[in-house]
């Protein structure tokens, strides 16, 4: 019985292993090429949680999405108001598992963008003005959502609408950004704020003053102190 258990437990990896493969969005499957484009090298893990209004959606190259990531374009299938490109996300992506992308406008992810896993970002979300509807029936403004090249998005992070955050910017895990962030900075909070900053020629400076060296630097600093003994 041990044997027949082990066996089993054996033939059930594998075939799990099959269908991950078999069902991975990569091009040149029929998926694939629904998307409005769809990179070289890119590949959406099985399996997907949503992948919706997918033709609308463009990946580059050597984009890497997790398993159960929501994908989605527009209000619902065949959303009529939906442009060609809602959903624009750049070479060298990598898209942790369980994030969800929610795109009506736009939202852009610049090249090399990292996500943690469950990180949630829209450019819309619900409005609440008139007291008489229920607030899951009311629609709020659409606004474009740009994640600047090179940028990590934390674990669990909210990205909110109208959000444009910058070049090589760090968003702390569970943080929740709305507005302009600069490049090279670290947010951190709920709502998100600018807990470390580069400075040329001096470090990354944190909020209380402290610096951390730019990378090499230590390095540098330690061989100019040795020389000098």
């Amino acid at each position: 019985m041990r044997r027949t258990r082990r066996l089993l437990n054996r033939a059930v990896h594998a075939a799990l292993r099959w269908v991950d493969r078999a069902g991975e969005v990569v091009p040149g499957t029929v998926l694939a090429d629904r998307f409005g484009s769809f990179g070289p090298g890119s590949c959406i893990d099985f399996p997907p949680a949503t992948l919706q209004n997918v033709e609308s959606i463009h990946l580059g190259r050597d984009v890497l999405v997790g398993r159960h990531v929501t994908l989605a374009a527009g209000y619902g299938v065949g959303d009529p108001n939906l442009s060609g490109r809602a959903l624009v996300i750049g070479d060298g992506c990598v898209i942790g598992a369980r994030t969800t992308v929610l795109a009506h406008s736009l939202v852009e992810l610049g090249d090399s963008v990292f996500t943690g896993q469950a990180v949630f970002i829209t450019d819309a979300s619900h409005g609440y003005q008139d007291p008489d509807q229920p607030i899951g029936k009311q629609f709020g403004a659409r606004r474009p959502v740009v994640v600047g090249a090179g940028s990590w998005i934390g674990h669990g992070a909210v990205i909110l609408p109208g959000a444009r955050i910058g070049r090589n910017v760090v968003v702390a895990a569970g943080a929740v950004v709305r507005g302009e962030v600069e490049d090279h900075a670290v947010v951190a909070g709920s709502p998100a704020r600018v807990v470390r900053h580069l400075q040329p020629g001096v470090g990354w400076v944190g909020a209380s003053g402290d610096v951390r060296p730019l990378f090499g630097q230590r390095v540098l600093d330690g061989l100019e102190g040795t020389e000098a003994g």
